[in-house]
């Protein structure tokens, strides 16, 4: 078959195509795969103009779309959380709903409640969708919200579905929770419960730009909004096609011991009351292979294991010493990486 010129296929090796399960668009050609990565690089490229400094959030983001991930994003007010949040679903082409995160916030506000309704002399009650159907949802200052209320995300971020009143309904797919958080010292905050931590495939911190960045920003901003002229540059069927391919990145049976050793030394360390989770290993397997398909490869590497192992890991980790300590997850992850040994093979098939 004759290839297009202009969206080149990034792997050699032809995969075995596997087709969707029922209600689902059908696998892409490899060529048309490799237009969507052409895209998704697009994408990031794009938003690196806006965000600046931000290339690695940008590229996790999209790690977490590829890999079926929800994504928690942690910095202070201001820093342009909401703005990648809503580029990012312009760009990719699908529907996407905000809530903003209040203490008074309740469950049915996210889910949907039953309503009554009179038709022809008969009452029923109509399940009305809450902002939770959509392919994106932004759940903006999620730690503003009570306790009872977080806890109404956890059957949607981990089965796809929601039920109320006995009654279970499926969520669209693709389907992800992109959820900004403000840091826990802000006053009028509750901390996510560990159950709900673990859900999230990945936590992303955005510092605060230097000078120069801080300029760039200010140029940028100065005509116009950059999200308001962003274009789709990716379909609904792409990124489900590519979350398939994804799946196919050949991972050496060393790499899996050795992302298995990480996780263990999590569970051994003294400092740590709770280690990583299994939820958590397939996390890191899905992000290394998310992370090798973005840069062009069929194949996972030891290097990309140690790139996605910290946002993948340290908020999954419970301290002895608790908040205030001078040990935080991040660095108990660091330490880890640097103890274990990282094997040495030829990665390819």
């Amino acid at each position: 078959m004759k290839k297009s010129n202009k969206c080149p296929v990034f792997f050699p090796k032809a995969a075995e195509i596997r087709q969707f399960p029922m209600n689902t668009p059908p696998i892409l050609s490899q060529e048309e795969l490799g237009c969507a990565m052409q895209k998704l690089r697009a994408l990031a490229a794009a938003m690196n103009q806006v965000l600046f400094g931000q290339k690695d959030l940008i590229e996790l983001v999209l790690i977490g779309v590829l890999a079926r991930g929800h994504i928690l994003l942690e910095g202070l007010p201001g820093l342009g959380k909401t703005e990648l949040v809503k580029g990012l679903s312009r760009a990719l082409d699908i529907t996407a709903r905000r809530v903003q995160f209040t203490p008074d916030l309740l469950p049915g506000d996210i889910t949907g409640t039953p309503v009554l309704q009179e038709r022809d002399g008969t009452k029923n009650f109509i399940f009305q969708e809450g902002p939770v159907f959509a392919n994106i949802m932004l759940a903006d200052e999620i730690n503003r919200a009570s306790p009872k209320t977080q806890s109404a995300l956890l059957e949607a971020m981990q089965e796809r579905r929601v039920t109320v009143m006995g009654e279970t309904h499926a969520l669209p797919s693709p389907f992800f929770v992109l959820a900004t958080q403000n840091p826990i010292e802000l006053e009028g905050t509750f901390p996510l419960p560990e159950a709900q931590l673990d859900r999230f495939f990945a936590k992303l911190s955005m510092g605060l730009p230097d000078k120069k960045e801080e300029v760039g920003i200010l140029k940028r901003f100065i005509l116009d909004q950059p999200y308001e002229t962003l274009q789709a540059v990716c379909k609904k069927e792409q990124i489900l096609a590519a979350r398939e391919e994804v799946k196919k990145v050949h991972v050496h049976e060393l790499l899996l011991d050795y992302m298995a050793e990480l996780v263990q030394a999590t569970r051994k360390d003294k400092e740590i009351l709770s280690g990583v989770s299994p939820r958590g290993t397939m996390a890191l397997l899905r992000a290394s292979q998310a992370y090798a398909w973005i840069q062009g490869r069929d194949y996972v590497v030891p290097e990309d294991v140690r790139k996605v192992a910290v946002p993948v890991m340290a908020h999954r980790l419970v301290l002895s010493r608790g908040f205030g300590g001078a040990v935080t997850g991040k660095i108990k992850i660091e330490e880890i990486l640097s103890k274990v040994s990282v094997p040495t093979e030829e990665w390819e098939r």
